[in-house]
């Protein structure tokens, strides 16, 4: 079954589904999962190229195989779900919310925008290249990182006997967020009739103003919030605003409404 990519993290009720960013996975939510449980019943997920070093998948990499993949793992929950996403997977939750209404109630999209057309991955790739397939000890991944996104991907990689490996190749991942530099998501944001949250770092990854054109071209279905201080990791970085902005949005939603 499709809902076999879905890891059921808590809670009963109404489903909502984690949808990680690019070089995440499923179970980096570690620390939202047991407040999200209030609200229903909390699903992580992990996409394609995500599963694992040694899970192979030749498929081309776009965007519409990230949102069909994501539409068939919730669309056996057998209702609509709350989507909450953080960076490629708030992109490909609002693109699902606009491409099959039918399957999303509500959209949370943490620090991510639809235009980064002409933007390279050239700077990026020679970091990503050198990251060694395997880290001994945490210290090296916190030394890599830092305290927060370091703390991330210890949950991200795959556990081995001798330590933390990658969970994924990193060529996928550079043709990831390269494809982002070809073409625009304009046209999914506007089709999104869902209840949305917005929510922008303040040390935002975003170009600067196209989280709050989304919110001006949504108009009162969404809600916006900016977190001063905080990186692109909003929900590691600022958790207690983090939660405020999701509890307030999802308390809004007829499901949790009373």
């Amino acid at each position: 079954m499709s809902t076999e990519l879905l890891t059921w993290r808590g809670g009963s009720g109404p489903p909502l589904v984690l949808v990680h960013g690019l070089m995440g996975r499923g179970s980096t939510w570690s620390r939202q999962t047991p407040w999200l449980a209030r609200f229903g019943a909390v699903y992580t997920y992990d996409a394609p190229w995500h599963r694992g070093r040694d899970v192979a998948d030749s498929a081309p990499v776009s965007t519409e195989r990230f949102v069909d993949d994501l539409a068939a793992a919730v669309a056996d929950l057998g209702r609509p779900v709350v989507l909450v996403g953080h960076s490629m997977g708030g992109l490909h939750s609002w693109c699902l919310a606009a491409q099959r209404p039918d399957l999303v109630s509500a959209v949370v999209v943490e620090d991510m925008a639809p235009d980064f057309v002409g933007r390279t991955t050239g700077p990026w790739e020679p970091w990503v290249h050198a990251l060694p397939v395997e880290y001994a000890c945490a210290d090296q991944v916190f030394d890599e990182f830092g305290p927060v996104a370091g703390r991330y991907f210890l949950e991200a990689f795959d556990r081995t006997p001798t330590g933390w490996r990658l969970h994924g190749q990193p060529s996928r991942w550079i043709e990831i967020a390269a494809q982002w530099g070809t073409r625009d998501y304009w046209q999914q944001w506007s089709s999104v009739r869902a209840p949305s949250l917005l929510i922008e770092a303040g040390d935002s990854v975003t170009p600067p103003g196209q989280m709050r054109r989304m919110l001006e071209m949504a108009g009162p279905r969404a809600a916006y919030v900016r977190v001063p201080g905080a990186g692109h990791l909003v929900h590691d970085d600022a958790p207690q605003r983090y939660r405020e902005a999701v509890e307030t949005f999802l308390a809004t939603l007829p499901e949790n409404s009373g």
